[in-house]
């Protein structure tokens, strides 16, 4: 009995930590190098899954009929729209994107290392692309505002159609010197498994990434905007004038 006693004693608790440590892991089989899942409480993670659920199904559903439009009606295939197009394209992609990151509340990814990191390249293409767009709008805009008589000739279709295409081509480029550590063997900056949110990209990735898709396209985004907010206050003030001088020399009725 005494025996009996001390076994259950000694046996049972360690069965039942052992209990709770595998179902602390993502991979409960991997007990020595598997990762520990978030431990976030209950009505926190409902809260997340359900705002990232309505944020993904509001972007992909307004961004959807957004292409369905312009796609559908010939009369939307102007310059501006194709841009605008193209960043719902990028938008919508983002939107689904957001269902990964709902996989990943708990820490623990179980899709394997290289959906990990086509994960992050798709991400990163997709986002770049996005503020690329962005910039390709702030010049249609200032173009269409400084020069509205050379404005059909020089922005057409056919340019804009050159241009996005170029953006996206860029974004993969650009993504593969971002994580060109990452590409060749996928996970080896992983410290467990069910890890995906280690990456080196190095000081030429870092430096790409500052530039390329932070520093020249907000850069160039403001000053497009301010030229053009300039321009049109110019030829407001100037037209103010002209109408004032015109009233004062009687050529046009008080």
């Amino acid at each position: 009995l005494k025996i009996k006693q001390n076994f259950s004693e000694t046996f049972l608790p360690s069965v039942i930590m052992r209990r709770l440590e595998e179902a602390e892991l993502c991979f409960p089989q991997l007990l020595n190098s598997s990762c520990r899942k978030i431990a976030l409480p209950h009505s926190t993670s409902t809260l997340m899954y359900c705002l990232l659920s309505c944020v993904s199904s509001l972007t992909v559903t307004l961004n959807l009929l957004v292409i369905i439009s312009i796609s559908h009606f010939k009369q939307l295939h102007t310059p501006t729209n194709i841009l605008l197009l193209s960043l719902a394209v990028s938008d919508f992609l983002v939107g689904f994107l957001i269902v990964f990151q709902i996989l990943l509340i708990d820490g623990c990814w179980y899709l394997g290392d290289f959906m990990c990191v086509l994960y992050y390249v798709v991400d990163y293409v997709i986002t770049s692309a996005s503020v690329e767009n962005m910039v390709l709008i702030s010049v249609d805009c200032y173009v269409a505002v400084c020069n509205p008589f050379q404005y059909p000739t020089t922005v057409t279709q056919k340019r804009v159609c050159v241009c996005v295409s170029l953006c996206w081509m860029f974004s993969a480029v650009c993504v593969f010197i971002v994580f060109k550590e990452n590409l060749g063997q996928p996970g080896r900056f992983n410290s467990c498994v069910g890890e995906c949110c280690t990456f080196e990209i190095g000081l030429t990735g870092f430096i790409v990434d500052l530039l390329l898709t932070f520093l020249l396209p907000v850069t160039i985004t403001y000053i497009m905007h301010f030229a053009a907010a300039a321009s049109f206050s110019f030829f407001s003030w100037q037209s103010h004038w002209a109408l004032v001088a015109c009233r004062a020399f009687h050529f046009l009725p008080t």
